[in-house]
C-alpha cells in the first residue's frame, strides 16, 4: 500500500492495538501514539473475556498467549453472600464452539501480549505523545504531534478512550455520564477453589464477585452506588474494599485477607455513552470507549472495543475508497450491536439501583449474549 494510505492511530489500548496491528498486516504504513510513556502495561487488576472478545484476538493472532495466560472457564455461578451456591448454568460461548465461554486475565498481561504484537508488526510507535492539532482536508489530516513533528495522514482513529480529546476536537460532543454506581476492584492470589465467576447479589454491595485471571490469580470486585470521590482517599482504599467484602462469606474471607494495600485497589465509577448518528468526521473516526462505553455489567467494555477495530480494519483494506459511506457502513454495521449492550448493560444495573436484587429479572442478559454469538 502507499503514503497516500497512512493512518495515524490514537491510543494504545485494546481498540488502538487491535486496528493497528489488522492494518499493518493488510500491509499499511501505521503510525500509533500513546500518551502513556509506559504503554499502560501495568494498569489494572484483571479483566473478563467472553467469546466475541476471544474470537477477534485469535484474529489478531494472540489466543495462544491469551490462553496460556489467562484462565479458562464455561460457567457462572450465583451465591447468597454468605457464599451458599444458588444456582450454576453453563456460559454461552460468543465465540463459537471452538472457543472457551470465557477467559479471565490479570489485565498487564493481556496488554503486554497486545503490546508484543503491535511491536511485532512494524508499526511506527511513539509514547508519550499526543495528537494535539488536526486539520482536514478532502483528502486526509494534518496532524502536529506533542513532540512538534508534523505529519500527513489519510486517516486518523481514535482509540483514546472514554475521556476521548480527539471526539470532543472533532466536534461530537458527547460525554460518559455516571449510572450511580462504582466498583472496588483488587487483584489477589487464587483460592484453590475458584474455578469460575461466582457473583452474590445481596449483602452490603450491589454485587461481589470474583473471576480467576490464571493458576495463581484472580480478580474481585464489588460494587455499591457511587460516593463523592473526594470523600475517599486513596489511602483509605483497601480499608473501604474490604469493610464491604468483608461480609461475603464462602471463598470470600480467603480474597479478603489480601486487601491490605490501597496502592492496589481501583474504585471506578460506571459510566455509560453511546456517540449516535456517526463515528467519524471527514477523515477521523472513533473506535472503542471514544465512541461509547458501559458498565461491566455483561463484561463487554473490551469485546466491543476490540470488534470494533476488527470491523474497520476489515472495511479499510477491503475499499478502494475511503469515504463517508465507508465510515457511515461502519457505524451502522456497529450500532445495530452496540446498542443493545450498552443498553442492557446500564438497564441490568439500573434494576438493582432500584431495589431488585436478582441479577436478571426477564432474562435480559441471556438475550443480549446470545446475540452476540453472531459475526460482528
Amino acid at each position: 500500500m502507499s503514503e497516500a494510505r497512512k493512518v495515524l492511530v490514537i491510543g494504545g489500548g485494546a481498540a488502538g492495538n487491535a486496528v493497528t496491528i489488522l492494518l499493518r498486516r493488510a500491509g499499511l504504513p501505521v503510525d500509533l501514539v500513546e500518551a502513556k510513556d509506559d504503554w499502560n502495561a501495568t494498569a489494572g487488576s484483571g479483566i473478563t473475556l467472553q467469546g466475541n472478545a476471544l474470537r477477534v484476538l485469535r484474529e489478531l493472532g494472540v489466543w495462544d498467549q491469551v490462553k496460556t495466560s489467562g484462565f479458562g472457564f464455561g460457567s457462572v455461578g450465583i451465591t447468597a453472600p454468605d457464599g451458599t451456591v444458588l444456582h450454576a448454568q453453563d456460559d454461552l460461548r460468543t465465540g463459537g464452539d471452538d472457543l472457551p465461554a470465557t477467559v479471565g486475565m490479570q489485565r498487564p498481561q493481556l496488554q503486554q501480549i497486545l503490546i508484543d504484537a503491535v511491536r511485532a508488526s512494524g508499526a511506527t510507535i511513539r509514547l508519550g505523545t499526543t495528537a494535539e492539532i488536526l486539520d482536514q482536508d478532502t483528502d486526509g489530516v494534518s496532524v502536529r504531534l506533542s513532540d512538534d513533528t508534523e505529519h500527513r495522514y489519510a486517516l486518523v482513529v481514535a482509540a483514546d478512550g472514554l475521556g476521548s480529546s480527539t471526539r470532543s476536537a472533532i466536534g461530537i460532543t458527547d460525554k460518559p455520564e455516571p449510572t450511580g454506581m462504582a466498583i472496588w476492584r483488587i487483584a489477589a492470589p487464587r483460592p484453590a477453589g475458584v474455578v469460575r465467576t461466582d457473583l452474590a447479589y445481596g449483602g452490603p454491595a450491589y454485587i461481589a464477585g470474583y473471576c480467576p485471571t490464571s493458576d495463581t490469580t484472580l480478580y474481585a470486585y464489588v460494587v455499591e452506588a457511587n460516593r463523592d470521590r473526594a470523600s475517599i482517599p486513596p489511602e483509605s482504599y483497601a480499608e473501604e474494599m474490604r469493610r464491604l467484602a468483608s461480609a461475603y462469606g464462602g471463598h470470600w474471607p480467603e480474597i479478603t485477607a489480601h486487601i491490605t494495600d490501597p496502592a492496589k485497589v481501583n474504585y471506578t465509577w460506571f459510566d455509560r455513552m453511546l456517540v449516535e448518528g456517526s463515528w467519524h468526521r471527514g477523515r477521523v473516526v472513533l473506535v472503542g470507549d471514544a465512541a461509547h462505553c458501559c458498565p461491566p455489567t455483561l463484561a463487554q467494555g473490551a469485546a466491543l472495543s476490540l470488534e470494533d477495530a476488527w470491523v474497520l480494519a476489515q472495511l479499510l483494506t477491503s475499499s478502494e475508497t475511503w469515504d463517508d459511506a465507508l465510515f457511515q457502513a461502519y457505524y451502522e454495521r456497529r450500532i445495530a450491536r452496540v446498542r443493545p449492550v450498552v443498553e442492557a448493560s446500564v438497564q441490568i444495573g439500573q434494576w438493582q439501583l432500584d431495589g431488585v436484587r436478582d441479577a436478571d429479572v426477564p432474562g435480559l442478559m441471556a438475550r443480549t449474549m446470545t446475540m452476540l454469538r453472531e459475526l460482528p
